[in-house]
């Protein structure tokens, strides 16, 4: 049903689409079968909506980035974003143009997903979480409420990252401008857990399998399946693999 109220620009709608009062569907976006797209929300052109997909009213999929002049990086995107079947778009949450998000994932209320980013399938990008460019993200993984996950970040599958994480990318604090290759986000393997209120400082590797503590200032690779503590963090733990001390 597609309510007489919204503006509907496009003719590639699957069967049994819902689209609310006040939604807006631009010219060459393809929304698949099943899907949902609640009052107030913005598909713009060169979205893919897959099958099954929930839009949550004032989310707008599809914003072009722009720098105003302020930001020392120029945006660099494609004009296309690609949501899996059966994910659901929260809220208010913002997704930029060349933006994959895989089948069965969360994308919380507020969050913030910029240019490039890549998300694996059955996440969870929870409330108010923010991704910069060039993030990704494995397939499982789930990041917890007002986490920032920064640019040329990468994170691997079955990783848990607790509330209020920190990643940053510049150790020289923008002082140097934006050089492509020297500003690089944290590196996070499979099965990693990252609790509350952790700051992983630019270009440190957490291994898989590790584990780091609350609030923990992580300024050095992490190796696999050890526990890390502190500011900064210190191994306090070794061979969780084997439970062995």
């Amino acid at each position: 049903m597609i309510s007489s109220l919204a503006v509907v620009q496009t003719d590639e709608i699957g069967e049994n689409v819902r689209i609310d009062e006040f939604a807006i569907v631009r010219a060459g976006a393809r929304i698949g079968a099943n899907a949902h797209i609640h009052a107030h929300a913005i598909i713009n052109s060169g979205v893919e909506i897959g099958d099954g997909v929930e839009v949550f009213p004032g989310a707008y999929i599809g914003k072009e980035p722009k720098g105003a002049g302020a930001t020392a990086r120029t945006p660099q995107f494609e004009r296309r974003v690609r949501v899996g079947a059966n994910t659901s778009i929260g809220p208010n949450a913002v997704i930029f143009y060349d933006v994959e998000i895989g089948e069965n994932t969360l994308i919380g209320d507020h969050a913030s997903v910029r240019e490039q980013c890549r998300i694996g399938s059955r996440c969870i990008i929870s409330r108010s979480v923010t991704l910069n460019y060039n993030a990704h993200i494995g397939d499982r993984t789930k990041v917890m409420d007002l986490t920032h996950i920064t640019g040329n970040c990468r994170i691997g599958n079955d990783v848990f990252i607790s509330v209020g994480v920190n990643t940053v990318n510049d150790n020289a604090l923008g002082q140097h401008g934006y050089t492509e290759g020297q500003i690089t986000g944290p590196t996070v393997e499979d099965n990693v857990m990252i609790g509350a209120g952790v700051i992983l400082l630019p270009a440190v590797r957490i291994g898989a399998g590790a584990v780091v503590g609350a609030g923990a200032v992580v300024t050095k690779d992490v190796e696999p399946h050890v526990v890390v503590m502190g500011v900064p963090a210190r191994v306090v733990k070794r061979n969780m693999e084997t439970n062995e001390a």
